[in-house]
């Protein structure tokens, strides 16, 4: 009996799982008929949006009809057909920038050869108002590829390679705006290492010469320390110092006493050099004129 109550609730739970598994499959469905719907119906209007424009353009209306292929290109982006269309109309106002962008755009979007060799084509009409001839040469050679047998863009493309040939690039333009854009950083960079160089000099300097007067101040602390005499111990300053006399030795007062003998002595015989010399001295006399 167990088995077969564990194959019942087996199969009820295999029958849930199949209608989730049917309700997801037509939620599915439904959305992408519902999606198809809706991008059926923005193709529909893209469509309606193009044919605005042309009969815009017709009437030398170019206002509208900028305004329709704008929105015919937001509604389906994928389609190359607008943005040439409109790339066309600036290119018949002389909007060369205008026109140059979206035939670019219609050519990265064109899956089909011979739409993308009209938008190489016309491209390349672009790059030659402009004089970028080099730019003209290879969108011309792009729009032969797509299509070998179109004796117009063969002659374009004989067109830009002359005009190329008389009006060459300046060579090494890039690469010499790079030098001197490398030359100016470098320059830079080594205005800032000197001024850093000479910081560091200058705090060298500082820290040298006050290493000097800290070297000088420790000799002129230790010359005072020298010349200082010995400070007594604390309980000795007011007591006279002993000397113990020794034996065959003068005591200090007649040492004092001797030094004094020989001053007087000494003093007595500066005294009569002198006398001496002032008997001998000339006198000067005043000039009389």
């Amino acid at each position: 009996m167990m088995f077969g109550a564990k194959t019942f609730f087996q199969k009820k739970t295999l029958l849930r799982i199949s209608m989730v598994l049917c309700t997801l499959t037509f939620s599915l469905n439904s959305f992408a008929q519902q999606l198809a719907k809706e991008q059926k119906k923005e193709m529909k209007a893209a469509q309606n949006y193009l044919s605005e424009a042309q009969q815009s353009l017709q009437k030398n209306e170019f206002a509208p009809a900028e305004a329709d292929y704008r929105k015919a290109i937001s509604l389906n982006p994928k389609s190359e057909v607008a943005k040439y269309n409109l790339g066309t109309a600036y290119y018949g106002k002389e909007k060369n920038a205008e026109a140059m962008l979206r035939f670019k755009q219609a050519a990265q979007t064109a899956t089909d050869k011979a739409e993308k060799h009209k938008a190489f084509h016309n491209l390349g009409n672009t790059f030659m108002n402009e004089k970028k001839y080099t730019e003209a040469v290879e969108a011309y050679k792009n729009a032969l590829r797509n299509n070998p047998n179109d004796d117009e863009t063969r002659y374009n493309l004989a067109l830009a390679k002359d005009m190329l040939d008389k009006n060459p690039p300046p060579p090494q333009d890039k690469d010499d705006k790079d030098k001197d854009k490398k030359d100016q950083d470098k320059k830079d960079q080594q205005d800032q290492q000197d001024k850093k160089d000479q910081g560091d000099k200058g705090d060298q300097k500082d820290d040298k010469d006050k290493g000097d007067q800290k070297e000088d101040k420790k000799e002129g602390d230790k010359d005072k320390d020298e010349k200082q005499p010995d400070k007594p111990k604390e309980g000795e300053g007011d007591k006279p110092q002993q000397q113990q006399p020794v034996p065959g030795q003068l005591s200090p007062q007649q040492v004092k006493s001797l030094l004094e003998a020989m001053n007087n002595e000494e003093k007595k015989t500066q005294d009569k050099i002198n006398a001496e010399k002032q008997k001998g001295a000339k006198v000067r006399t005043d000039k009389d004129w």
